[in-house]
């Protein structure tokens, strides 16, 4: 009899349950509507960004900038580039081995040369040596740029370094991380973001292996330490520029096509840049500008290509780079000391014969040789990938490969939420305006699509959806990796059980994200300011969980997450305010961000995720403890 009953009362519930029923394709018709355009987005994060952005001092005398130079240059180092290095690497005295000789042209001899970076982890150099000189001569760091498999061997690298050498100039040919011998998939320069997220500064590893050029040029018993240069292009323009302003070894310098400020890389996104490009903190120090002006009086020439087909366009990047310091070397007496070359032949990205004529005349000046008027064919001189190759230990290490090895020496202390506000430069932003863009009602449901405006100038979106007349107390935030519009299932879902609900698009995701493929150079460039966007985000989330608890009535805030970014957001969220949140749900988490060295996850992928020295501080465990007492459950 009772089974009978319980079969009557079944049937008659099913009609009803059914037609108070939300559907994922309801929902769907509604998460998937754009809720602003992707420059819409990209708006408010530049205005955020170019508000960052350092400016340069007005110094009234040349004393006061060598003191604030001297200021900027030590803080750079210790604060920026060695953070999280072990000292006992950054002081390492110069590890070098030789190779061989290279069968040599007329006047110039080559010796291959391989040295360590850090332990474990190994570059190599061409070195080449005038044949005969009278007395010590000069040297020149020859760095490199994207130039893809021949590395070192590059054609235009090699024809530098010989009319150099032919020129009475020692001149040395670094090779450079993801190039040449130091092709390696691990070796990719994003992965410098795996070295940020064990607590390493990415930008550290750089300027280690470009510093140990200068070290082996200074300690070379045929070179004057006193005439001392640098020069390369591009990435090699960026080496150039990082290393002749933090060394005063670097006596003379020329960077080719090799960087701009900020503003640029704001307003052009051709111009943002790898990774080591946009050091972490870099800029809460000093921007471009403020390097290139850290080098006067010393002796320095800025080239740039005027329709450059990569980036750094010379019109474009004038006014920031060159005619904005020419005041500083000014200060000194030295306005003839800082140069300018736009190359119109061939006036796309390269370090050609014009760019060359132009590097090697700027060198013979400021080092006291004869004038040089032409470039020495040496065309049938140069060599193959094969006959530089110098040849790199087995087993040697790669940037992922440190990254790995730096995170297996962690011992984490146990979670602060100080120190988590602190990693993640957690600042709260409330929701300034919530703009209603659209609303709708049937079927049994209501929702109303929302553009959120917060009081630090960025946006976010999100979808309301409640059954109608509804008035549930408990609310629920669903994240998701890939946008609201793959939430429509978890909504319905939510909405059935009585659940007011909010899909949202955070900073970065849905649309809330800059244009495709395009949130790994707004990231870096956030945390180049010295923001982060995991902070950002965190924030987002708590502004949004305090807006929806003012107008859903909830005490309190159920989040559900999908996908490992999500995930984060929502455990840093819930650590910095437990008070906050009843709950935390994770589909598609991951264990631990140990997940990110060992796949390894691309930045690009996650480009949150890799905040510096967050894994070296926490693990997943450790910010769902932090979080307690709202429980999280999910995580695998």
């Amino acid at each position: 009899m009772k089974s009978i009953m319980r079969r009557i009362v079944q049937l008659i519930a099913v009609p009803f349950l059914l037609s108070g029923q939300t559907g994922p394709e309801q929902a769907g018709a509604v998460l998937k509507a754009d809720l602003q355009t992707p420059e819409m987005a990209a708006l408010p994060l530049r205005q955020y960004l170019i508000r960052k952005a350092p400016k340069l001092p007005a110094p009234s005398d040349a004393a006061q900038w060598t003191a604030e130079a001297k200021r900027l240059r030590r803080e750079i180092l210790d604060e920026v580039v060695f953070h999280g290095w072990p000292r006992e690497w950054v002081d390492a005295p110069l590890k070098m081995e030789d190779a061989g000789t290279v069968p040599s042209g007329p006047g110039y001899r080559m010796r291959k040369l391989r040295y360590e970076i850090v332990p474990g982890f190994y570059s190599t150099a061409v070195l080449y040596e005038p044949e005969s000189s009278s007395g010590k001569a000069p040297g020149i760091v020859n760095v490199n740029g994207h130039v893809g498999p021949p590395g070192k061997a590059v054609e235009y690298k090699q024809k530098r370094c010989i009319n150099m050498a032919r020129r009475g100039i020692v001149a040395l040919n670094l090779e450079w991380l993801s190039f040449g011998e130091l092709a390696h998939p691990e070796n990719v320069h994003w992965f410098g973001a795996h070295l940020d997220l064990v607590g390493a500064n990415a930008v550290g590893l750089f300027y280690l292996a470009m510093r140990k050029g200068l070290d082996i040029l200074e300690q070379h018993p045929g070179v004057d330490p006193a005439r001392l240069g640098v020069t390369g292009l591009s990435g090699g323009g960026w080496q150039t520029i990082i290393l002749s302003a933090l060394d005063e070894r670097v006596a003379a310098s020329v960077p080719v096509a090799g960087y701009s400020a900020l503003r640029a890389r704001i307003e052009r996104e051709e111009d943002t840049g790898d990774i080591e490009q946009n050091a972490t903190d870099l800029l809460t120090k000093a921007d471009y500008p403020h390097l290139t002006a850290m080098r006067a009086p010393r002796p320095t020439l800025l080239i740039y290509n005027a329709e450059d087909d990569c980036c750094f366009r010379a019109p474009l990047v004038k006014p920031d780079i060159y005619d904005a310091v020419k005041p500083f070397f000014r200060l000194y007496g030295a306005e003839d000391k800082l140069g300018w070359h736009e190359n119109t032949d061939p006036s796309d990205h390269n370090y050609q014969l014009d760019n060359r004529l132009q590097a090697y005349r700027f060198f013979s000046k400021n080092f006291g040789l004869p004038e040089s008027s032409s470039e020495i064919p040496v065309g049938e001189e140069l060599k193959t990938v094969d006959e530089l190759r110098a040849g790199i230990p087995a087993g040697n290490l790669t940037i992922v490969g440190l990254a790995r090895k730096l995170a297996g020496a962690i011992e984490r202390p146990r979670p602060d939420r100080d120190r988590l506000a602190k990693v993640v430069r957690y600042r709260a932003s409330g929701v300034d305006r919530a703009w209603v863009l659209r609303g709708t009602k049937s079927r049994g449901l209501e929702t109303r699509s929302y553009r959120f405006e917060f009081d630090n100038g960025l946006s976010a979106t999100g979808v309301w959806l409640n059954a109608i007349g509804s008035t549930a107390p408990r609310a629920t935030i669903l994240l998701n990796d890939k946008g609201k519009k793959e939430a429509q299932a978890e909504a319905s879902d939510r909405v059935n059980r009585g659940e007011q609900t909010l899909a949202a698009d955070l900073l970065f995701t849905g649309d809330a994200e800059p244009g495709a493929g395009k949130a790994h150079g707004f990231a870096q460039m956030i945390s180049t300011v010295g923001e982060r966007a995991l902070g950002l985000e965190a924030a987002q989330l708590i502004g949004l969980s305090e807006w929806l608890r003012a107008a859903s009535g909830a005490a309190r805030i159920h989040v559900r997450t999908a996908g490992m970014r999500s995930q984060a957001i929502a455990l840093v969220a819930a650590a910095l305010r437990p008070e906050l949140f009843d709950g935390v749900e994770v589909k598609d988490g991951i264990a631990s961000f140990q997940h990110l060295l060992d796949k390894p996850v691309e930045y690009q992928a996650a480009p949150d995720l890799f905040c510096l020295d967050l894994y070296k501080e926490f693990d997943i465990d450790g910010l769902a403890a932090l979080g307690a007492p709202p429980r999280v459950t999910g995580l695998r």
